[in-house]
């Protein structure tokens, strides 16, 4: 398993966090972004990702990089799927370890809120109305 990958099948939680621990990492903090039923006062039954794969990965290293810089973190990894996904469905696996717990929160929240920024991944919803590409960015 890589640190940084893109998946058309479930995303594995557990192997995620596993690939960052280490005798070093008194702390390691997950993230899992998971597909709700509702999005901006709207019910939504599906999510579907596309992305420009050759850029993710590289994209996904250089957050990571920049948040063992600033954090003092140990590893980090950053999985992501691609498809149609169903309503509790992992869509994101964020692992991140190190020596303590708060580099590790705070890198944990850079690298997610980072992706969500700059990644180029992009999500259609599915709902009652229909089906559109969202387009807002945090």
């Amino acid at each position: 398993m890589k640190l940084f990958a893109l998946s058309s099948t479930p995303l594995d939680e557990k192997g995620v966090s596993a690939l960052v621990s280490g005798s070093g990492s008194g702390g390691v903090v997950t993230f899992v972004g998971r597909v709700r039923d509702h999005a901006r006062g709207r019910s939504v039954s599906a999510l579907e990702y596309e992305a420009y794969p050759e850029m993710v990965e590289a994209v996904f290293g250089a957050i990571a990089a920049e948040a063992r810089q600033r954090f003092d973190v140990s590893a980090i990894a950053i999985h992501h799927r691609l498809g149609r996904l169903e309503v509790g469905e992992a869509s994101v696996v964020i692992a991140v370890a190190a020596a303590h717990r708060s580099p590790a929160f705070e890198a944990c929240r850079y690298a997610i809120d980072e992706l969500k920024r700059r990644a180029p991944i992009w999500k259609k919803e599915f709902g009652p109305d229909g089906a559109f590409w969202v387009e807002e960015r945090p």
